[in-house]
């Protein structure tokens, strides 16, 4: 049975106009300008330029029309928020009077060759027949970023039967794959770690020492990696210094091949910064980064072309559509304007927070710090601050940081003193850098040294900060 009541909600739904704002905040600097140019494309009514002078236009709406059928949002619309009189051509207000000296700050498009495409100009100097070549391809198109090969040879004999309908085995199949293992950088297509250090060393000069290597890497390749070095001179009828000598030879293996191939490839980015924190004679000054961001304006033809519409008083699909678009480039101005003010606002409060850090660099100085001390500051929302501090950088005198870098949780030292977890992370890093790494300081030690240093810390609390400094345990850190 139907039933008519009456309910009463308090709901908060955002605007079209704060979900982009919102966007905004979280776009750093280097992906900005992008984002304006996609935003131009997207609406023609947006353009580059300084926006031009406003003034009333003599009274001209759209009221004239005969019929009034505008619905009630379309009538709230004045025709003279979107018409200026009296506009400022465009060539009084640009100069092209730069000087030689003048930064131009457009960022050159850089590229670079892939890793697969690297081993793929090797494969075409090797004299092999067609169908072997088909099979390498095969076998470079399986590689994963470091270079390996993790999947199973007989697997890819079933994909390039039904896939490409080439006959092979896997006998074939591993001939090839010795042809790969051949090309540059050394240790490409091994399938596991050991066989990777080994097709290195096996390219080396022989020599004693490149021979007890090989030795350990092919029987007590477990021991190795496990630091069980005991086990492995035992085993070897060797000392320690000897082995000494293999281990430095394995040492200065690669373990990741296809990754030193990225790195040569891979276009270095420079970090653009997001903020500059200058020391002025004590005093700290902040400015917001704005360099390859356009200003942006109204679109003056589309103006016009609004204001024909309404003298004419004909075609109000093409009226309205022309008043969507240059209401959505107010908005995105509007919302660039915004996004500048809190992104200034926000770093601001951060930079009066920490003013101690960014007076002498000393990380030791550095105050606990959460996103709702910010947002309580700001009296913004807290997912608004995270959007603030998200892929952001500041550039200081002391260098260029990741500004989520400086938030940090607190605990309590022995003096009742609040201090920040960063501080006692670096610590433990420097106590961790000064071991002996012979009797690396186990987690139970580090916990003692902490507490001399009067950081009344629990074991599992030093463990997991070591391993958010990606510090591996004592046993890895041991050296002869």
């Amino acid at each position: 049975m139907l039933k008519q009541t009456l309910q009463q909600k308090l709901l908060q739904k955002l605007s079209p106009q704060q979900i982009q704002l919102m966007k905004l905040l979280q776009v750093p600097t280097t992906d900005l300008e992008q984002r304006i140019k996609q935003e131009i494309e997207e609406n023609p009514a947006l353009e580059e330029g300084i926006e031009e002078r406003e003034s009333d236009f003599e009274e001209n709406t759209i009221d004239d029309f005969e019929e009034d059928t505008r619905t009630e949002a379309e009538k709230e619309i004045d025709i003279n928020d979107y018409l200026q009189d009296d506009d400022i051509p465009d060539y009084k207000t640009h100069s092209n009077n730069y000087s030689a000296d003048d930064d131009d700050y457009k960022v050159p498009i850089a590229q670079g060759t892939s890793f697969y495409e690297r081993l793929q100009a090797q494969l075409n100097l090797r004299p092999i027949s067609e169908h072997q070549k088909k099979l390498a391809e095969t076998i470079i198109g399986n590689l994963d970023d470091d270079g390996y090969l993790r999947r199973d040879l007989v697997a890819m004999v079933d994909d390039l039967a039904f896939t490409g309908n080439i006959d092979t085995n896997e006998e074939e199949l591993e001939e090839v794959l010795r042809i790969v293992q051949d090309m540059d950088p050394v240790g490409i297509g091994a399938r596991d770690l050991q066989e990777c250090l080994i097709i290195q060393l096996e390219r080396k000069e022989h020599n004693e020492k490149i021979t007890l290597a090989l030795s350990v890497l092919e029987h007590y390749f477990d021991s190795f990696t496990k630091k069980h070095y005991k086990k492995i001179t035992e085993g070897l009828g060797i000392d320690e210094a000897t082995l000494k000598t293999a281990l430095d030879e394995i040492l200065k293996l690669n373990p990741r091949p296809g990754n030193s191939i990225q790195e040569s490839s891979k276009v270095n980015q420079a970090i653009i910064p997001d903020f500059f924190i200058r020391n002025t004679d004590g005093v700290l000054e902040l400015t917001l980064h704005g360099r390859n961001v356009p200003q942006l304006k109204v679109s003056r033809s589309f103006k016009e072309m609004l204001q024909t519409y309404a003298e004419t008083k004909k075609n109000k699909e093409a009226t309205q559509f022309v008043k969507q678009k240059i209401d959505g480039a107010k908005w995105f101005i509007d919302a660039i304007k915004q996004r500048n003010e809190t992104l200034q606002y926000t770093m601001g409060a951060i930079m009066k927070y920490q003013e101690a850090y960014f007076l002498t660099g000393d990380e030791t100085k550095l105050r606990p710090m959460i996103l709702k001390d910010i947002a309580d500051i700001v009296g913004l929302d807290i997912s608004t601050i995270s959007r603030v501090a998200n892929s952001k950088y500041v550039q200081t005198d002391f260098g260029t940081f990741l500004l989520k870098s400086f938030f940090s949780e607190s605990l309590t030292n022995e003096s009742g003193e609040e201090v920040s977890t960063r501080e006692v992370k670096k610590i433990l890093e420097e106590s961790i850098a000064n071991e002996n790494k012979r009797k690396p300081l186990t987690d139970e030690k580090l916990m003692n040294v902490l507490k001399e240093k009067g950081y009344n810390i629990a074991r599992r609390t030093v463990a997991k900060y070591r391993e958010q400094l990606g510090i591996p345990v004592a046993r890895l850190r041991k050296e002869l």
